[in-house]
């Protein structure tokens, strides 16, 4: 289990009160919930296609007559 003391929200600045913070807490956890939700029914497809050339998987010579399909 975790430690009850464990620090998920730090202040950078200011001196939040007690309210405040809990206030903080419900909207990050909401939003966090709500964004699980939206991930959980969202429909997950079959197969995502890059529409971007990988330069890394481009073979490095592809023939001695392909400067002739360039044109």
């Amino acid at each position: 289990m975790s430690d009850p003391h464990t620090t998920y929200v730090r202040v950078e600045k200011g001196d939040p009160s007690e309210e405040e913070l809990a206030a903080l807490t419900v909207v990050l956890l909401a939003r966090a919930a709500a964004l699980a939700d939206a991930a959980a029914t969202a429909p997950v497809p079959l197969r995502a296609v890059a529409r971007w050339r990988r330069l890394e998987r481009a073979p490095g010579f592809a023939g001695p007559r392909t400067w002739r399909r360039a044109a």
